[in-house]
């Protein structure tokens, strides 16, 4: 006769945890992911606002919206879907492209292409510029982040299992995403290093990320949070070196064609990410014990 087998609290914690996650594991994988993301999400953006001339403030609340839409779908989700995780990412990408936008710019021509006077209706943007921009981001997402210590939870991705845990986490990426925008336009308009140069300024930047992985004293929570704010500037940086004209220094593909391709991509890499998911959670079936013939 079998022994009754002993549940213990561990094993429960154990599989309250894996029931509940609802976040990806952070591998290369996840940052390709997110660079293609958040690539797309300032092609797309741009798509929306200049190339259609809905404008900034439109545009805006239009994503605003989408963002509210696909978040409340990753809530409610019982575990974790890439489909579902990386849309809201893209949402948040998106969004955070015409809100930087907004925010940073005004209704002068250098901000409109080609030969739009205005782009849409309502505000053109409040013209705050980008310093006074990432300044007034970066205030918002260091007191995002002070919430979220002060109510004792963690800053580990793949230990956030509540529902309010993920939804500090979404806050921190809509706001960090907007403020990789105002990073990265900084870097490609106004810092005088062009789009190729900014995005490798800030593959650089990552590179001594990684490199201060094998630091022991540097804690690797804080190098993905640094991280995933530099992969926004650097989506952006990319994003505006494949759409803008040769005479600014991108390659002039132009907006739509560019968003088609890099969602070609991205849908490539959610499937692949949604059949190791798969793979991963079927469950195996009980193995069968040898049948042993007893003597007679």
């Amino acid at each position: 006769m079998q022994q009754p087998q002993t549940v213990t609290d561990l094993d429960v914690a154990s599989a309250t945890k894996s029931v509940m996650k609802k976040l990806p594991e952070v591998t290369l994988a996840f940052w390709i992911m997110k660079i293609a993301a958040t690539t797309l999400g300032e092609t797309a953006g741009d798509l929306f606002a200049q190339t259609l001339k809905l404008g900034y403030f439109l545009t805006t609340i239009a994503l605003f919206l989408l963002f509210v839409v696909t978040l409340v779908v990753q809530l409610r989700s019982s575990r974790y879907n890439p489909f579902f995780y990386w849309t809201v990412i893209l949402s948040t990408s998106m969004a955070g492209t015409t809100t930087s936008d907004f925010m940073n710019r005004d209704a002068s021509t250098k901000f409109l292409s080609g030969d739009a006077t205005s782009l849409g209706w309502g505000p053109q943007g409040l013209g705050l510029g980008y310093p006074a921009g990432a300044a007034i981001l970066i205030s918002i997402l260091l007191v995002v982040f002070a919430v979220w210590k002060a109510t004792g939870m963690t800053f580990q991705i793949r230990d956030i299992v509540s529902f309010r845990g993920e939804a500090l986490f979404w806050s921190a990426i809509l706001v960090s995403n907007t403020l990789g925008t105002s990073m990265g336009d900084f870097l490609s308009d106004s810092s005088g290093l062009g789009y190729a140069g900014g995005a490798l300024l800030v593959s650089g930047a990552l590179a001594v990320l990684v490199a201060l992985m094998k630091v022991p004293v540097v804690p690797n929570v804080l190098l993905f949070w640094i991280a995933f704010v530099l992969t926004r500037p650097l989506g952006a940086t990319a994003g505006d070196f494949l759409t803008k004209p040769v005479a600014k220094g991108g390659l002039d593909l132009g907006t739509a064609g560019s968003s088609a391709v890099l969602l070609a991509v991205l849908l490539g890499l959610v499937a692949f990410a949604q059949a190791q998911e798969r793979r991963t959670t079927t469950p195996r079936p009980p193995e069968r014990e040898p049948v042993t013939q007893q003597a007679d």
